[in-house]
């Protein structure tokens, strides 16, 4: 009883930020929102009323949409390649795409930005973008491998037996196949890229992202705006995992039903 008692409380505390932010986008502030004045709905109907809070917004998704293509492509084939094919250095590529996982963000924006400064890149979309496929790489690489581990290759040898091409087999058998872990891969990616902060503040300029926008923000107190698409990303997040349990749910159950 002691277990399941702590870990409610455990899940109940990290919960309170998002409590706090969804009750504040209801929050009839004035020019701070750092005080409860009272329940509203405007801040739902014109969730663009705060200065440059949409563009911000806006530009975490484009960011974010153009960072996980990339990365999720990049990611699914170096995946592949570790895992089915034999070359000179896939030890050290291995290691290679851990170490942005373990490099510090603040060591990790700092290098970017030496970098682009060195080679006189102007900062902004562009250094923002190749900043987070940096880093995204190494957690599509993680997820999809573990799932082309998993694959039997008989499935490909199969395939050839029937008399499809290489590129007929990877389509065909492969791919499907590998379609959860790069969808699970991407979505992973997209919620790492949007939520960033320390590597954006590097290497943005002033490119501003809805992460950047709410830390400047914070000092006068965070529109309700932005409490508002938060609140609006946490649902959507929500929506998305529980949908997906739910279509599991029914599509084992069909399969234990046949």
């Amino acid at each position: 009883m002691l277990v399941p008692t702590f870990a409610a409380l455990a899940f109940a505390y990290l919960l309170v930020p998002v409590a706090y932010t969804v009750a504040f986008s209801f929050n009839d502030a004035g020019k701070t929102n750092l005080v409860w004045r009272g329940f509203t709905l405007d801040n739902w109907r014109n969730p663009c009323a705060a200065p440059q809070v949409c563009e911000a917004f806006a530009n975490s998704l484009q960011v974010g949409f153009v960072s996980t293509i990339v990365a999720t492509v990049l990611g699914t084939l170096i995946a592949i390649a570790l895992v089915r094919f034999r070359f000179r250095g896939r030890s050290a590529t291995n290691l290679l795409i851990f170490l942005p996982m373990s490099t510090p963000e603040v060591v990790l924006g700092a290098a970017l930005l030496a970098q682009f400064l060195a080679l006189r890149v102007p900062l902004g979309f562009g250094t923002v973008v190749a900043a987070h496929v940096m880093f995204c790489i190494s957690f599509v690489v993680v997820t999809v491998k573990a799932r082309v581990s998993s694959l039997d290759p008989a499935l490909e040898e199969a395939a050839a037996d029937l008399y499809a091409s290489p590129l007929q087999a990877f389509w065909r058998v492969t791919f499907p196949l590998l379609l959860p872990g790069i969808a699970a891969a991407a979505l992973l990616a997209f919620s790492l890229s949007f939520d960033d902060f320390i590597v954006t503040n590097f290497t943005s300029g002033a490119y501003t992202t809805f992460p950047k926008f709410v830390y400047v923000s914070a000092t006068r107190g965070i529109p309700p705006q932005a409490n508002v698409i938060s609140s609006f990303m946490f649902v959507l997040a929500l929506a998305i995992v529980v949908l997906v349990q739910v279509l599991g749910y029914a599509r084992s159950k069909r399969l234990r039903a046949r």
